[in-house]
């Protein structure tokens, strides 16, 4: 569980500070609507086809390139380095899924007392029961869009965290939900 939280913590670190990258002015607008409302993107497949989903098309892989991360970490992330998706696969916990969504939420309002958590519930993808935990984050100005996913595979504890800008958080929560709509664990 510790190392759970030390790698929801880097995703989180590493949201904080494309949240304070000034460079979101260089990106067009139209631009970035588009594709957060491209459902389609490309495919990815992670775990030997154990999970795989789609992300926008401005999304590329970021995994390696972002200092020294485990194997068990890949990373996305668009030009700007403002839309993130994280992908971590932790150890097993006898902790049912809830229980770690509600103390991963505590530690985001320790980090973020302004924390504004928008759904932490139960939620079926494809015949899997994952824990969802959507929130509102703000750093120095700037607020993110969060959707982390908390699931089981292989004996092992999968989290996916989909970090994007709040500008609109509408058009956030439409992203996120055409990214998490993908999703699939065999």
């Amino acid at each position: 569980m510790r190392k759970l939280v030390n790698y929801v913590g880097i995703g989180l670190l590493v949201m904080g500070l494309a949240a304070c990258d000034n460079n979101d002015s260089k990106a067009p607008e139209q631009g970035s609507a588009a594709a957060a409302s491209t459902p389609s993107g490309q495919p990815v497949e992670l775990l030997d086809g154990k999970l795989s989903f789609s992300l926008p098309a401005d999304m590329t892989d970021q995994s390696g390139k972002l200092g020294t991360q485990a194997n068990n970490m890949h990373i996305y992330s668009d030009a700007t380095g403002q839309k993130a998706v994280i992908v971590i696969l932790g150890d097993n916990t006898s902790e049912g899924l809830d229980v770690l969504a509600k103390r991963l939420e505590e530690q985001q309002r320790t980090r973020d007392p302004q924390l504004q958590v928008v759904t932490n519930k139960s939620v079926e993808l494809k015949g899997q029961t994952l824990q969802q935990l959507d929130s509102i984050i703000s750093a120095k100005g700037q607020t993110a869009y969060s959707s982390v996913l908390l699931g089981k595979v292989d004996n092992k504890l999968l989290t996916l965290q989909i970090t994007l800008p709040a500008d609109n958080q509408q058009e956030a929560q439409s992203a996120a939900e055409s990214i998490i709509n993908t999703v699939v664990i065999k």
